[in-house]
């Protein structure tokens, strides 16, 4: 029987890779209904008819979302709220990737643009949430007032081995920085806040340079010998926001094949 998790959950970047298959696994597991956000409005409504079809016993609440845009972060959380009246469960995926450059070629407008989305974009939309399950009743102890999940990175604690990709590292670092902040901050408020840590995972975003040289050489360093693939990422987020993990707070889990070993 696979692991269960109740309620109302919110997803950004659910459009595609870790974001979609966190979806489908919550739907699998227990989730009554999903709030699914992401720039792409179709890929989200595609996603939504697939959920439709294999659960058909979950609602499903697709938006166009801006992460960087604070009016459209707060009006996603709010149009969710005003459906479903609460929040239970919030996974922050969305994310680009880097251009490659290393930093004496990189132009700020790349930089900024990285930083915008993955780091400025995941902190408005976990402070609109964090706003939202501060007004919650407590589920109790195994689920309090709300469950936060922040896709980071394994760039988030270590350097790529091969590959350069300074803004992309750079911004989930802060991403752990934040989760753990945030973590301890809203402890006694009962939200708990955590992170996990995708090591190189089969997505669209590494698909556009998967066949790059220096890639090549950071896959081979990968002792499991392959990729992740974005169903073993939503198995560890689901963990996270289960009751199951109800005593972890802060974490950055880490889901690598052994890359950061």
């Amino acid at each position: 029987m696979e692991m269960q998790v109740h309620g109302i959950a919110f997803i950004t970047g659910a459009g595609s890779g870790i974001g979609a298959s966190t979806a489908r696994k919550f739907a699998q597991c227990g989730i009554s209904v999903l709030s699914l956000v992401d720039i792409n409005i179709t890929s989200l409504r595609s996603l939504s008819s697939e959920i439709a079809v294999a659960s058909p016993g979950v609602k499903v609440l697709v938006q166009h979302i801006d992460v960087t845009d604070e009016s459209s972060v707060d009006k996603a959380v709010e149009k969710t709220v005003q459906e479903f009246g609460k929040i239970d469960i919030a996974v922050h995926a969305a994310g680009i990737g880097d251009c490659g450059q290393p930093t004496h070629n990189l132009s700020l407008d790349l930089w900024q643009n990285v930083m915008n989305i993955n780091q400025t974009g995941l902190w408005l939309c976990e402070r609109a949430i964090i706003r939202q399950m501060l007004k919650q009743e407590s589920r109790g102890t195994r689920y309090g007032k709300g469950v936060i999940v922040n896709v980071a990175s394994t760039l988030g604690l270590t350097a790529a081995h091969y590959a350069v990709f300074p803004s992309y590292t750079a911004a989930k670092h802060a991403v752990i920085g934040l989760t753990k902040s945030d973590a301890k901050m809203y402890a006694s408020h009962e939200i708990r806040i955590n992170a996990v840590c995708p090591g190189w995972t089969l997505t669209p975003m590494t698909e556009k340079f998967i066949s790059e040289p220096s890639m090549e050489r950071e896959l081979s360093s990968v002792p499991a010998g392959r990729m992740g693939k974005p169903d073993e990422i939503a198995d560890a987020i689901l963990f996270l926001a289960s009751p199951m993990s109800s005593f972890v707070y802060g974490v950055g889990l880490v889901v690598d094949g052994g890359y950061t070993l």
